[in-house]
C-alpha cells in the first residue's frame, strides 16, 4: 500500500519529492526496507512531500489528499515540509553568447 501512495503522491503536479523529515522519522517499516515520507497507521495516513514553488501549497496540498483518500479507510493528513524553487534556466540566447 505504502508504494500505491508514493507512486500516487509523486505523480501530483506541484510535488518535488517525498520528505522522510528531520530525523528519518517518516516512515512506513515494510520487511527489508523503509518508505520514507509516508507514514500508515491504523488513525490516519501521513504525507510529508517537499513542493515546488510554480505552483500554490494549497492546491498542490488539496491534490496529494485526494490522490491519497481513495487508496486508505484512514483520514489523510499532508504536510507541507519544505518548498523548492524550480531550477533557474537561462534564455538560449545568453547560453549561445555563453
Amino acid at each position: 500500500m505504502a508504494d500505491r501512495v508514493v507512486a500516487r503522491v509523486l505523480a501530483v503536479p506541484g510535488v518535488v519529492r517525498l520528505h522522510p523529515g528531520v530525523l528519518g522519522e517518516v516512515a512506513t517499516y515494510l520487511p527489508g526496507r523503509a518508505v520514507p515520507g509516508v507514514r500508515l497507521r491504523p488513525d490516519g495516513t501521513e504525507v510529508h512531500v517537499v513542493v515546488s514553488t510554480a505552483r500554490p501549497i494549497p492546491p498542490v496540498a488539496r491534490d496529494v489528499h485526494e490522490a491519497v483518500r481513495p487508496l486508505v479507510r484512514q483520514p489523510v493528513r499532508v504536510y507541507v515540509e519544505d518548498l523548492e524553487s524550480p531550477p533557474h534556466r537561462r534564455p538560449s540566447a545568453e547560453r549561445a553568447q555563453s
